[in-house]
């Protein structure tokens, strides 16, 4: 019988950000223009967490750095073959596929939130932008840029979550519960 020693992987920040991100993006996702005031707070709240996170790629704790799980496109592209063999190694961290998933998920909210303001500065001549872009100027499109983005976003949310669930099925652990407790086993039985 193998006993499980648990290691501290996620710290605080990163599962904060993690679930406040989620609640972030579903409440901006489904209140739309319904609830313009409460689309657009999320909305900030999303960018807010953004712009932490990116700081924390840097100077955070192990697993949280941009260095520990950013890879190289041959180097996801060998995860990705061996996860379809059953072969993938495990990660205490992030794997590649992973990592390349968070790079792309901050990115497309990234683009969500500033087409999100540029088409609130053109619609409603309101937020930050509003001094620059002009009322009533090119809100359309900016709409239907913003809508792509989070659109794409949500696809990319349920293939995270894809990937937790094969993850977790292939390697025998349970990450979602990892994302709450902080916590993996430093060894699994295969």
């Amino acid at each position: 019988m193998n006993t499980q020693k648990e290691i501290r992987v996620w710290d605080i920040f990163v599962r904060f950000f993690h679930w406040a991100l989620v609640l972030g993006f579903f409440v901006a996702y489904l209140s739309e223009d319904d609830l313009l005031d409460v689309h657009t707070f999320a909305g900030y709240s999303v960018l807010a967490l953004i712009s932490l996170r990116l700081v924390w790629g840097f100077v955070g704790s192990r697993y949280a750095r941009f260095s520990d799980f950013v890879k190289r496109p041959a180097e996801i592209k060998r995860y990705l073959k061996d996860i379809f063999t059953f072969r993938a190694r495990r990660y205490l961290g992030h794997n590649p596929a992973g990592g390349a998933m968070i790079v792309l998920m901050l990115v497309s909210l990234l683009l969500t939130g500033m087409t999100g303001m540029a088409t609130y500065a053109a619609e409603e001549g309101a937020g930050p932008l509003a001094g620059l872009i002009a009322e009533g100027t090119g809100g359309e499109l900016f709409e239907e840029v913003h809508e792509f983005f989070a659109n794409f976003t949500l696809l990319l949310v349920f293939v995270h979550v894809g990937g937790v669930v094969l993850e977790s099925l292939l390697h025998r652990e349970n990450l979602v519960r990892a994302m709450f407790t902080g916590k993996k086993s430093l060894h699994v039985d295969q």
